[in-house]
């Protein structure tokens, strides 16, 4: 039995034990274990990776002396002890909600979710998952949605380097995007895969993608089932997603970093019901002891976000024209955060989706900030080897990165707690601190107001009582300027052009 005798706070503790490696492992055996501290006792299930090697993880939440207990039906009960050490730099621990509509790690420090999405990155050759990291690395992002799964979709034709299951896939190397897109080819989901016996070599693959993440500082908000598939794999049986469902959570749970996301779309999973959907949340509420983050993504039906188990609501649009400007109403009707996962993504493919500026994107995630949600970032710009962020990671190539990094930059001065939307203005967005202007007649210690589109030379602004610097924050040449200190009715001269966004201090506060 491998059993360290150190791990660090919100680290991932690992048991390796040897077992029966004939028949099939994943049906036919079980390992758990019962972990004790002073402050808590979790138990966790096992999971099966291989060669006869049965493994079981853990997240301590707090520092001191632990106790394992490992039961198998196969082994004798095996005790370990062990001590839990201070957390490591960079390491907060899980995200929460806080303040109902924004985000937290659990040692309380602030977080302001800037993510992207990579829905295929970890299955793309290791050359290119090694330059995703890199170009993370060198990007505001601190969160990033991608699949468990393996893709089939246009620009995904070519087969992964793992599948999740043993077995042997269609050969692909016949079928173009036309054949795609006119439905023209056989789907045939016989693909002769076992949906019994789980591949270890593709889940490995995920635990060095989330672990690499995690040193990285990005939540990996992982997408457990999505209908872009040509393998059956969303289309099996209750008791397959069981298994598949078990096993994940058993594997990655322990990450600090991990947010669940049930489905990407899940109203195009057909033959999937809301039941089915209760279900697996139900299993991660019964098996995910450490409480991370729970939604479900949409394509053009929005799920129930009121539903208990949902955490926080990842959202995609579903107007031609709005998008991040819907971000208050969702906060009323659902009472939760609003992370808008998918704005349309930055880029020139011939799909609507996928064909917005630059520009378009950073006022997409301005205006999301203005009335009081997060938003997602995402890029689709066509390549000579049709290799696209979007899907495969690799180099960015738009223009809103810098600018999200410009973005990242001014968040870190806005107060602990998230900004909420109010109605300042009946052309512009506004935000104040959550938590103030509860009547309406306070003075808040922040305003943020943005311009967006409109391009004015001057701005006619009645502040409330006290004074303010006004900074005004070019958000696309990613320029701040103090225009002064104002009060009262005030005349504040402008650039005269798109993408502004005016940043009032109160400096009279006590």
């Amino acid at each position: 039995m491998n059993c360290p005798e150190t791990i660090a706070k919100w680290g991932v503790y690992e048991l390796s034990v040897a077992g029966p490696a004939d028949g099939n492992p994943f049906l036919d055996h079980w390992v758990r274990a019962d972990f004790a501290g002073e402050n808590e006792k979790v138990t966790v299930d096992g999971f099966y990776d291989g060669e006869g090697i049965y493994k079981v993880r853990f997240m301590p939440s707090f520092e001191g002396a632990y106790t394992a207990v490992i039961t198998s039906d196969f082994g004798e009960e095996l005790r370990v002890g062990f001590h839990v050490t201070a957390p490591q730099e960079g390491n907060h621990g899980p995200m929460r909600v806080t303040n109902n509509y924004h985000f937290v790690y659990e040692d309380g420090t602030p977080y302001f979710s800037i993510g992207t999405t990579c829905y295929a990155w970890v299955f793309q050759k290791e050359e290119l998952r090694r330059q995703t990291l890199e170009q993370l690395k060198d990007s505001a992002f601190n969160k990033i949605r991608f699949c468990l799964m393996p893709k089939h979709y246009i620009h995904n034709l070519v087969d992964p380097v793992t599948f999740p299951y043993e077995g042997t896939p269609i050969d692909r190397s016949h079928i173009t995007e036309e054949n795609f897109m006119t439905g023209n080819w056989p789907y045939d989901y016989d693909n002769h895969f076992d949906y019994t016996r789980l591949n270890p070599e593709h889940f490995r693959l995920l635990d060095e993608a989330i672990a690499s993440l995690g040193e990285l500082g990005i939540e990996a908000d992982l997408i457990v089932m999505h209908p872009y598939d040509c393998w059956g794999f969303s289309k099996m049986t209750r008791q397959q997603d069981d298994l598949y469902w078990n096993y994940v959570v058993a594997r990655f749970a322990a990450y600090r970093n991990v947010w669940w996301s049930l489905a990407n779309e899940w109203d195009l999973l057909r033959e999937k019901t809301v039941d089915d959907w209760e279900h697996y949340a139900q299993i991660l509420i019964d098996k995910d002891p450490y409480r991370h983050l729970r939604s479900i993504h949409n394509c053009i039906q929005v799920y129930d976000h009121t539903r208990p188990w949902i955490t926080h609501c990842s959202m995609q649009r579903t107007d031609l024209y709005k998008t991040t400007e819907l971000a208050g109403e969702y906060r009323v009707r659902y009472g939760k955060p609003i992370v808008m996962d998918e704005v349309a993504y930055e880029g020139n493919i011939e799909q609507g989706w996928g064909n917005i500026t630059g520009e378009e994107m950073i006022r997409r995630f301005w205006e999301g900030i203005c009335n009081g949600g997060y938003v997602g970032h995402g890029e689709t710009y066509i390549d000579p080897e049709d290799i696209l962020w979007w899907s495969h990671g690799g180099k960015l190539h738009g223009t809103s990165n810098e600018r999200l990094k410009f973005l990242a930059e001014f968040a870190k001065t806005l107060p602990e707690g998230g900004l909420k939307p109010v109605k300042m203005a009946w052309d512009a967005s506004c935000a104040v601190p959550e938590g103030e202007m509860m009547t309406g007649q306070e003075s808040p210690s922040l305003i943020l107001m943005y311009l967006g589109f409109n391009r004015p030379s001057f701005r006619l602004w009645t502040l409330p009582e006290g004074s303010y610097q006004i900074d005004i924050i070019d958000t696309w040449d990613m320029t701040i300027t103090c225009a002064g200190v104002f009060k009262g009715f005030s005349h504040i001269d402008l650039p005269g052009k798109q993408y502004i966004a005016l940043c009032a201090h109160r400096v009279d506060a006590d």
